[in-house]
């Protein structure tokens, strides 16, 4: 069986719902996932926005979530740790372009070969970055769009 994610919320390719972002009540959206390697230990997730005009923006950090997890509810604020997004606040920061011009944020799911990456609540991107290398079992996505 394929590593996948998906989201109830939207389709693959498909328009985030207003409720999920800044122009609504800035919610995470319900997330789920399957197949994912023999000697999963932990998820990490990862929500960026690689059309950002200053570069690629990170909205979510989540990791340690542990291996016999494979949902996250809309709004899920207790699973794991969170990491500080670019909008410098730990947890969800939900899409939010500026005026005009779709956006595609992706949500990438990694299948981790340890049970923690050993970072403290409210971990920086970079130091996300590092924690991941070579703990990387598998990776799958999910990308949704917005516009404002």
């Amino acid at each position: 069986m394929a590593f996948v994610i998906f989201s109830s919320a939207f389709a693959e390719g498909g328009w985030i719902p207003k409720v999920h972002t800044c122009s609504g009540a800035d919610v995470s959206p319900s997330l789920e996932w399957s197949g994912a390697p023999g000697g999963t230990r932990s998820f990490a997730l990862l929500v960026e926005d690689p059309d950002a005009p200053m570069g690629t923006w990170t909205h979510w950090m989540l990791y340690d979530i542990p291996a016999g997890v494979h949902t996250l509810a809309q709004g899920a604020a207790r699973v794991g740790l969170a990491g500080t997004n670019d909008f410098g606040k730990p947890g969800y920061g939900g899409p939010c372009p500026p005026p005009g011009k779709a956006h595609r944020y992706y949500f990438r799911l990694y299948a981790l070969k340890v049970e923690s990456l050993g970072l403290a609540e409210g971990a920086r991107r970079r130091q996300f970055d590092a924690a991941l290398a070579g703990k990387v079992l598998e990776e799958t996505a999910c990308m949704g769009r917005f516009q404002r």
